[in-house]
């Protein structure tokens, strides 16, 4: 299974820090971004796809440890 960073903009308090971006299926990433369906995440969270992430934005603890799991 292929995946991708995509980001999840945390929906809590604005002090919270960074949005946190996810580790989604590569192959649902164009459909979300196109027809504004929701994809799931390696750690269970479903989102549309807004935007991309950028070179050393934060990503999802949850997601990054089973994506590296995954890899073993």
């Amino acid at each position: 299974m292929s995946t991708q960073i995509l980001e999840r903009p945390e929906t809590k308090d604005a002090d919270t820090g960074p949005e946190m971006f996810h580790y989604v299926s590569k192959e649902k990433i164009a459909e979300s971004a196109v027809m504004g369906t929701y994809v799931v995440a390696l750690c269970g969270e479903k989102f549309p796809v807004t935007k991309s992430p950028k070179p050393g934005s934060p990503v999802c603890p949850q997601c990054k440890e089973i994506y590296e799991s995954m890899q073993d």
